[in-house]
């Protein structure tokens, strides 16, 4: 099996964790665990697909649906032995992330040719997934926390994208880019690295205006 079919299949099964997990602190019962962990684990690569006007990668190869639902059991299983879910749920993301913002990059060069529309695609393919699965669960968007997130899926597209555009060979590219991606989300995760905040000031009333 090629690296990056891998590399795809290992994404859509954290990713789909994540929902699982989702699902389980909410208390949700088997079929709110089947939809979150599908949303979540194929979303970001459908979104990516029917930008691209390329085939969506699911619908020709229905295992990623039987991967999303084979995890979706094991976790509905499985969760009440997790002592604190939500903190396995921010690290499987950070990996979900880093994969499929690798493998995003990787399409959207092969499709287009377009280095920027590749990093473009592997930052959305990796942080769409993610959006969706806060959005239906009523989580805290991981959008809205205070670490780096998008930034870290920005980094490792673009390090693939480079590394691709230098002729690197593929398996070093994936490689190269995960692990910048991983760092820099689990980085943030554990030393909570974010950046500089907006400070709004108050806007000046207009007898004030000269």
């Amino acid at each position: 099996m090629p690296l990056l079919t891998l590399l795809d299949y290992a994404g859509v099964a954290v990713f789909a964790a994540t929902g699982a997990l989702a699902a389980s602190r909410k208390e949700l019962d088997i079929i709110g665990f089947l939809f979150l962990a599908s949303v979540t684990g194929i979303g970001g690569g459908t979104f990516r697909d029917l930008i691209l006007g390329a085939p969506v990668f699911w619908v020709g190869d229905s295992g990623y649906v039987a991967i999303c639902a084979a995890v979706a059991v094991l976790v509905f299983f499985g969760a009440p032995r997790v002592e604190s879910r939500y903190r396995l749920l921010l690290w499987l993301d950070a990996v979900g992330l880093s994969a499929f913002s690798v493998i995003g990059a990787a399409k959207g060069l092969a499709l287009t040719g377009s280095p920027i529309i590749a990093v473009v695609m592997g930052m959305l393919t990796a942080a769409f997934g993610g959006i969706l699965r806060d959005l239906l669960a009523r989580e805290d968007s991981v959008l809205l926390r205070p670490e780096i997130y998008v930034t870290a899926a920005l980094g490792g597209a673009a390090v693939y994208t480079l590394a691709a555009l230098a002729g690197l060979p593929p398996p070093a590219c994936y490689v190269a880019g995960f692990l910048v991606a991983f760092l820099v989300r689990g980085g943030a995760l554990r030393y909570g690295w974010s950046f500089p905040h907006y400070r709004s000031r108050p806007g000046r009333r207009p007898e004030d205006i000269p």
